[in-house]
């Protein structure tokens, strides 16, 4: 899993690089539903409470308030940990007990705990995650939302060359040869990068252009027709904003990124983990880039978009 690493440093890194993002971060966690307290220095929790906790990007931060409203709509009682930090910190607390739920990547997660791995499908993901995770704890149902690296073409490109959101990777493989791509300096020489779409996907392009890792540089550069494709991630909201059309993935080069809750079994009931699985069931990647654009560019509450969106799913 190449770029595993990268996705949650990219978060973060675009998060500390502007300005705007960096105090979206900050009104994000002191608009969530658990307020600004510190999550580190609360007690676990006491009998019968679930505790949501994420980790310090918004669309974490947006996916425990999902989990949690979807939670207490079956009568849970909940608080919430939101913006804690890295998996470092966030594992190490659902470990112990503090938490009982956190919103998870299967890929991420597994590179993690088993950086060899090398899983061809969501299922053998969630197998490998399992077979190494601590005792008492459980993956439940992963979703088809996925955050991930993804090749995404801008308007004028896709327009030109009759891409779609139906298109895929392989369908570049003609106009290739005419486009500047950018990503990371790494994307040049990794498997999941360049050396992958030409050995996978035929895929030969005019140039490379070094930005970063899925941030504001590479979003500038392709935005601005700097490059006509780049590396972004897949819940990018800046995807919807700009008009850029996403390529499919079909021979799965860029891995498994599947949203999963993870949970202290101990901890939660069966109606919960019911619960958790029917968000699952409904959270696919277009919904989830549409939920991210409402809190991270339009600037709306992120509890407000998670109940807002689980009664439209039937979820609450």
């Amino acid at each position: 899993m190449g770029t595993v690493t990268d996705r949650h440093q990219g978060h973060r890194t675009r998060a500390a690089a502007l300005l705007a993002a960096a105090t979206a971060a900050v009104l994000l966690a002191g608009c969530s539903s658990s307020g600004g307290d510190d999550p580190l220095a609360a007690p676990k929790a006491s009998a019968g409470e679930v505790v949501v906790g994420s980790n310090n990007f918004a669309e974490s931060i947006l996916l425990a308030d999902i989990y949690g409203e979807a939670l207490k709509a079956k009568g849970l009682k909940v608080s919430y940990k939101p913006n804690i930090g890295s998996r470092e910190t966030t594992y190490g607390l659902i470990k112990n007990g503090t938490l009982t739920v956190l919103p998870e990547y299967n890929g991420a997660l597994l590179a993690y705990l088993d950086s060899d791995a090398t899983p061809t499908s969501a299922e053998e993901t969630d197998a490998a995650v399992t077979a190494k995770l601590a005792s008492g704890l459980k993956l439940l149902q992963h979703a088809p939302a996925e955050d991930k690296d993804s090749l995404t073409v801008n308007a004028a490109a896709a327009k030109k060359y009759g891409l779609t959101t139906e298109s895929s990777i392989e369908d570049l493989a003609k106009a290739a040869p005419e486009l500047v791509v950018g990503g990371s300096p790494e994307f040049q020489t990794r498997h999941q990068g360049l050396k992958g779409l030409e050995s996978v996907y035929g895929l030969r392009f005019k140039s490379f252009k070094a930005l970063d890792a899925g941030g504001p540089l590479s979003e500038a550069a392709l935005t601005n027709g700097d490059v006509q494709v780049a590396d972004l991630f897949t819940t990018d909201f800046t995807i919807a904003k700009e008009k850029l059309v996403t390529l499919k993935d079909p021979k799965n080069l860029f891995g498994f990124q599947n949203v999963v809750p993870l949970v202290r079994t101990a901890d939660l009931p069966q109606e919960g983990v019911d619960a958790l699985n029917a968000v699952s069931a409904k959270l696919d990647t277009a919904t989830l880039l549409d939920l991210d654009t409402k809190v991270q560019a339009d600037k709306k509450d992120p509890l407000d978009v998670a109940k807002e969106w689980l009664k439209s799913a039937g979820l609450a």
